[in-house]
């Protein structure tokens, strides 16, 4: 990684540069550098736009930068946040090192808002205990409890009882708790809001309205309020089954043959009879009140089911008897009067409101709401609101020192991208490491949707594995995308395992689901060509010895045939000499030694120190191309369609060349001083006729370049070898006048 630096001066600040990626980045070094950072043309930033979410940065605090809650920091985000900052402290630069405290002597007292966030940190330290202290740390914020522990007004505009100083106010707002339930103030107490206020006094008004409708109405208290509310009730639990009753002695009346049907038919109660039955059994419940007969009158003692028993005792008593009088059976008739009669105070009830604070009692309930109550009420919420300046001026702390804490890490992954290419350091877009295939991939992204990120991302020039993790003991799921950038592809393919550490240090189970394939390193472009005629010869190899196996179990079967009718076959004829295959072997093996005699007599013509080269060359002409092609496509491998598919608006063509590609993606090596025992117990024994193969070829090949050079035969004396060839010498006086 080119790591070079310039400066770049304009008439209001000098910035200065370094090249990493293969392209400018700013340096952000000083206070004078934030000042400026809205100077910067944004051309030379690394990102225009990045997501809230599947980030290592904080949530929360992305979430205070993001102030049109889109989801996404923009420039314009990005800068409020950094003049922001700038305006309230007195040297943003110690915004650029990581930290979670700030001293208060930090903070810019000549800014209002830097003053008003002074004098919240000290208040926030005083509610701590530590008065005395001289800075102040975002542990100290994150637990508003603890900090509004011991105020009454904290400007959230939440009233908890303990704020009323009346007692009689203190006991309306526990009653309004009780009704409508409460909100938690800053302090963690329960409380109202006005939200809660408005609540209670409009079912209070509600309710008071809905009494005052039925008060001194006789139509709707023919037994008095008491009285008439118990008849209401007990008439509404015995009404369907009454109504049920009256309805089959009427279709009975119809026709007499409905009787025993609707009486229900012995072997239903043979069913129920079969079971341990008890007074209140839902089985007998189900049957109708009392026998079915046409126009019969309902008895109300005996002959009624005794699963109701009870239900209609209370209904004759406090509903029949106070309406019509003593009896033991009620007419149908009656039925419809006594219905009518409270039908008034049914209607009533059924248009009951603001049933919230009916625990209450009317009585309190009417109290409450012509009270002054809630005029004290709205005057503590005022109280409490009068103080939100300063009180919200605690939370601004808080923000504040997370942007201390994380507006440096914001900044070396948008503006440039210091951390990835520095290597001091994982971006904030980098999830984790997986180590599958004797490798440790460092450049892994959380992603939502596998298949919508590499229709982006494939166009990276990267190699690509998407894998799902999950942690099995808890249940979480999630997907990442790692980049190959080192090494070979040969041992990866979909349904490969491995394992996932996230940057907490938790480790995921990872599988391969999905692969973008390109280049990885020109190693594997090399060998490439080789390894894929390897392949192809393995290929036919196995189709050949596939035929054959069918061809041979074919045979045994046919042998197999022939011999169980062997009796009745007849003899076989000589087999006759194939003329044509045996010329076909020969053509084949003259043909081998033709190619081995061609390639004998060419190394012969050329010195001895040349054949190398020859061979360097033959492997040249085949790897080349295959390494031309990975070289300009690793050229072309860069970061930002793989960010851009997640949401992130790279503004550089980041790349990832082959050396930068190398330290992303570290293969498997043995540590420095480890001993390595070469001795394998479980290796394969080795053929040694490849070897003699090749010796042959090689003894055979020198004694062809001896032979020619007539060293054979003078060394045999003429028993071996051919002389060496003599060159005629040229004819007397051949191109030569005649003499005289």
């Amino acid at each position: 990684m080119n790591n070079t630096s310039h400066e770049v001066t304009n008439s209001r600040h000098r910035w200065r540069f370094f090249m990493a990626g293969g392209f400018d980045q700013v340096h952000l070094n000083t206070g004078d550098d934030l000042r400026a950072l809205g100077q910067l043309d944004q051309t030379l930033w690394v990102a225009l736009a990045c997501p809230t979410r599947g980030l290592e940065l904080d949530a929360a605090t992305l979430d205070l930068m993001d102030t049109d809650k889109d989801g996404r920091i923009r420039p314009p985000e990005l800068l409020a946040a950094v003049e922001w900052v700038c305006g309230v402290v007195k040297d943003p630069g110690c915004f650029l090192t990581p930290g979670e405290s700030l001293p208060l002597a930090q903070f810019n007292e000549a800014h209002p808002e830097g003053r008003a966030l002074l004098a919240a940190a000290r208040q926030i330290l005083r509610n701590l205990g530590r008065p005395e202290a001289g800075e102040i740390a975002l542990g100290d914020t994150m637990d508003p409890a603890r900090i509004f522990a011991h105020t009454v007004f904290n400007g959230d505009g939440v009233v908890p009882p303990e704020a009323a100083g009346e007692e009689a106010v203190r006991e309306v707002l526990q009653d309004m708790l009780q009704c409508v339930g409460g909100v938690p103030d800053r302090s963690g107490k329960p409380g109202v809001n006005a939200a809660k206020v408005e609540q209670f006094f409009q079912a209070a008004s509600a309710y008071v309205a809905w009494r005052q409708r039925g008060a001194g109405d006789p139509a709707i208290w023919p037994l008095g309020e008491a009285g008439t509310v118990a008849a209401v009730q007990a008439l509404q639990a015995v009404r369907a089954k009454v109504d049920d009753y009256f309805a089959r002695c009427r279709l009975a009346a119809f026709d007499a043959r409905a009787a025993g049907p609707l009486n229900r038919e012995e072997k239903e109660y043979a069913a129920v009879a079969a079971q341990e039955l008890s007074a209140e059994a839902r089985e007998c419940r189900s049957l109708p009140l009392a026998r079915i007969e046409a126009g019969r009158p309902l008895p109300l003692g005996e002959g009624l089911n005794p699963a109701w028993a009870a239900e209609m005792a209370a209904f004759r008593a406090v509903a029949v008897v106070p309406v019509l009088g003593p009896r033991t059976e009620l007419a149908e008739g009656d039925w419809l009067q006594l219905q009518a009669k409270l039908g008034p105070c049914q209607a009533w009830l059924a248009a009951k409101a603001g049933a919230e604070v009916e625990r209450l009692g009317q009585a309190r309930v009417e109290a409450i709401f012509g009270g002054p109550a809630r005029k004290a009420i709205e005057e503590l919420m005022a109280q409490d609101l009068a103080v939100s300046v300063e009180s919200n001026a605690v939370l601004a702390v808080q923000k504040l020192l997370r942007f201390r804490r994380d507006l440096p890490k914001l900044l070396v992954n948008f503006v440039n991208f210091r951390d990835f290419y520095s290597r001091r350091d994982k971006a904030i877009f980098q999830a984790g490491s997986l180590y599958l295939d004797q490798r440790r991939c460092d450049l892994c992204l959380r992603v939502e949707d596998a298949g919508r990120h590499a229709a982006m991302a494939g166009l990276a020039g990267t190699y690509l594995a998407y894998c799902d993790c999950v942690r099995r003991g808890t249940g979480e799921k999630m997907q990442i995308v790692a980049a190959f950038t080192n090494g070979s592809s040969d041992n990866l393919m979909v349904g490969r395992n491995g394992v996932f550490y996230d940057r907490q240090g938790r480790d995921w189970d990872a599988t391969i689901t999905r692969i973008v394939d390109n280049p990885i390193s020109l190693r594997q472009a090399f060998w490439a060509p080789y390894k894929k005629f390897v392949r192809l010869i393995e290929q036919q190899v196995a189709k050949r010895a596939a035929a054959a196996e069918a061809a041979s179990t074919a045979k045994l079967e046919s042998a197999a045939a022939t011999a169980a009718t062997l009796d009745k076959a007849k003899p076989a004829e000589a087999k006759k000499i194939d003329v044509g295959t045996v010329a076909a072997l020969g053509v084949a093996v003259g043909s081998i030694g033709t190619a081995l005699s061609i390639l004998a007599t060419g190394l012969m013509k050329i010195e001895y120190w040349q054949i190398p080269l020859v061979f360097a060359g033959l492997m040249l002409l085949i790897s080349g191309p295959s390494v031309i092609m990975a070289w300009l496509k690793l050229r072309q491998r860069n970061l930002g369609p793989i960010l851009d598919a997640n949401g992130w608006a790279v503004n550089a063509k980041a790349r990832i060349n082959v050396p930068f590609g190398a330290a992303l993606t570290r293969v498997a090596r043995l540590p420095e001083g480890a001993q390595r025992d070469l001795v394998d117990p479980f290796a394969e024994k080795k053929s040694p006729w490849p070897y003699v193969a090749v010796v042959g070829v090689i003894l055979w090949l020198t004694y062809q370049v001896l032979d020619r050079q007539g060293l054979i035969h003078a060394w045999t004396h003429g028993w071996l070898g051919k002389p060496a060839a003599v060159q005629a010498a040229p004819a007397e006086g051949k191109g030569q006048g005649k003499g005289p």
